[in-house]
């Protein structure tokens, strides 16, 4: 990423990102910056947070009264009414963002998470290679200059946003609440990866080995997946499968029976016929006539006999 759009997705930045709500947060940002050569400034504090990504050079950092040397890959913190001073002789390649929460906005959670930052005792973070930081912010500058596209303000609230937040987690990690808990997936990648390849595929013969072998898995173990994590054997489940999309189709196109019949993967109209019916306790037919003016698109047997 070169100079000329660092510079300009900061102007851009300064326009388009300066009110920022998320996630029970909102933010006022007063500024974004990008100084290519940031030399000696004077004493001074801010009534809001301001925090710096140190892009290349040396220099030194003055927090109330503590110095800390400044290099590439270096992120420091100023906290509000703390008077700070950044000394440089040959200039860093800074870039910044001045921001502060805004209370009546934000929810009570992020009020707290504020008070703790302002009183953090961690204000300087070496990193040993570019971070996923610096990464986070060069594609907010990148976004930024791409205000003529559509879903512009969208990604670009999410990317500062996002920026921010690991901001703050970097110098204040908070833990997780219980109302904030992130509970585990019912099933597994593996068995969410193999109901979407056998729904996508319903007019294959989709048998449990052919599957387990496009999954990279013995067809034992696929076999043991879905009884475990789904409750019925594998067979059943493609079944299953197999009659929704029918009766999805059976309500909502024109296609024949026997069209109908291919495209879910039966050998047979005969076949298919006698497996719907014992399902729904209606033939394809007559299923039709009943469900072409409803909204329902879940079948069972209870919904055919309440009709």
């Amino acid at each position: 990423m070169d100079l000329n759009h660092y510079l300009s997705g900061k102007v851009s930045l300064n326009q388009y990102a300066h009110r920022i709500a998320q996630n029970g947060a909102s933010f006022q940002v007063h500024y974004w910056g990008v100084m290519p050569t940031h030399l000696d400034n004077l004493l001074h504090k801010h009534s809001f947070f301001e925090i710096c990504y140190v892009v290349d050079g040396i220099g030194l950092y003055v927090d109330d009264d503590q110095t800390y040397p400044l290099q590439k890959n270096t992120i420091f913190f100023s906290r509000p009414e703390v008077t700070h001073q950044i000394k440089s002789e040959d200039g860093l390649f800074l870039l910044y963002v001045g921001f502060e929460l805004i209370e009546s906005e934000s929810s009570e959670d992020w009020v707290r998470r504020i008070e703790e930052a302002k009183s953090c005792s961690k204000v300087v973070i070496y990193e040993k290679d570019d971070t996923n930081i610096l990464l986070l912010w060069q594609s907010l500058l990148i976004q930024a200059t791409k205000h003529k596209f559509a879903f512009f303000n969208d990604i670009l609230t999410n990317l500062a946003s996002s920026l921010i937040f690991s901001l703050l987690q970097t110098f204040v990690p908070y833990s997780i609440k219980d109302d904030y808990k992130i509970h585990p997936e019912t099933t597994s990648l593996l068995i969410n990866t193999a109901t979407l390849h056998i729904k996508d595929n319903l007019s294959d013969s989709l048998k449990l080995a052919d599957v387990a072998r496009h999954l990279h898995i013995s067809g034992r173990h696929l076999s043991r997946m879905f009884v475990s994590e789904l409750g019925l054997n594998y067979s059943e489940y493609v079944q299953n499968e197999r009659l929704q999309k029918a009766a999805e189709l059976l309500k909502s196109t024109d296609m024949s029976i026997k069209d109908i019949a291919e495209e879910t993967g039966f050998t047979s109209v005969y076949y298919f016929t006698r497996v719907f019916t014992s399902k729904f306790r209606s033939s394809p037919g007559r299923f039709r006539s009943l469900y072409s003016n409803v909204k329902t698109t879940i079948f069972n047997n209870d919904t055919i006999s309440s009709i």
